[in-house]
């Protein structure tokens, strides 16, 4: 048997390899320094309300303009929680379709059901906030929020999350919208991650007498944890950054109050109904420096899935 003829390699020019080293630094140059220049302009608009407010801004509920009084309590505090309804939702039932898209779902079923998951992510945001308005808020209303302020609305401390008018909107009916936003983001994601897991981890489990959500549990989440915190951070990004969905169902109510039924606003649906009609000003620095503190949070909320996943690996050495 012969052997084949050997291949010919030709050594490029060593300035090609430089080039294309200075392009890939350039690059990543290119996206630190718009990351600054966001930064330093959102400081540099927001300057007046800082000056005036300080830190004061994220504890005063106050958002007036006719007094040109402005506190961001309302906005953060609605942010937060949609944000936390949505995970509450999307994460369990993310991980549900996952779970059954790679181990559950027979061949025939997998791909058009994926599919069909997938294309609820090309649905128009502001398609969501229609619907969620003209359709699912009363539905809400009427076999949600009726039946849960009879129950709870008299019992004490509890009641008051569900005080407040049945009339289908606020930060229940926006954090619900939310997370049927994300659910194909973070399903995806996770699907994809599991069907990473060598099918020979899979079958060693199974052989072994595991069950399919013990081979779950003990194989494939933990080789895939960095992708599952990655596919949520994902969601929870765009739960943080939405803004005509949330603007249709939360009310635009500048007033803080515990209650999940009652009219709120978010940062991102204050900036969408004012900043067009803000003159220059106290009231258009306020906006930007809610724009300010809706970068912050996404900051913090990435540094900290950096930790956990970071203090996931550190077990994972003390364990070995």
């Amino acid at each position: 048997m012969k052997n084949p003829p050997p291949v010919n390699f030709v050594r490029r020019s060593p300035f090609a390899d430089r080039l294309f080293g200075w392009a890939a630094l350039g690059a990543a140059l290119l996206t630190l320094g718009l990351l600054i220049g966001i930064l330093t302009s959102l400081f540099i608009g927001a300057w007046p309300a800082i000056s005036k407010y300080g830190l004061g801004f994220l504890t005063n509920s106050v958002w007036d303009p006719v007094k040109d009084e402005y506190g961001g309590l309302v906005m953060i505090y609605g942010t937060l929680a949609t944000s936390l309804i949505a995970l509450l939702i999307a994460v369990p039932v993310s991980f549900g379709i996952a779970l059954f898209l790679t181990e559950l779902s027979p061949a025939w079923l997998k791909r058009p059901l994926g599919i069909a998951i997938e294309l609820l992510a090309a649905v128009p945001s502001i398609v969501y906030g229609m619907w969620g308005l003209l359709v699912f808020g009363p539905v809400l209303a009427t076999y949600v929020q009726q039946p849960m302020q009879s129950l709870f609305g008299n019992v004490p401390y509890l009641g008051a999350l569900f005080a407040g008018p049945p009339v289908g909107i606020g930060i229940l009916s926006a954090g619900i919208i939310l997370a049927i936003m994300i659910i194909p983001f973070i399903a995806s994601v996770i699907r994809d991650v599991f069907e990473v897991t060598p099918v020979l981890l899979k079958e060693s489990a199974y052989g072994l007498g595991s069950t399919t959500w013990e081979v779950v549990y003990k194989v494939v989440l933990p080789y895939t944890k960095a992708g599952v915190v990655g596919g949520i951070m994902l969601g929870l990004g765009r739960a943080l950054g939405e803004t005509m969905a949330v603007t249709f169902v939360i009310g635009n109510f500048n007033q803080f109050s515990p209650s999940l039924f009652q009219a709120a606003n978010s940062i991102t649906s204050a900036l969408a109904n004012e900043f067009a009609e803000a003159g220059e000003g106290l009231h258009q620095a306020a906006l930007i420096y809610l724009g300010l503190v809706l970068f912050f949070i996404t900051f913090v909320v990435l540094s900290l899935s950096k930790l956990l996943l970071a203090q996931l690996k550190k077990n994972e050495g003390s364990k070995s």
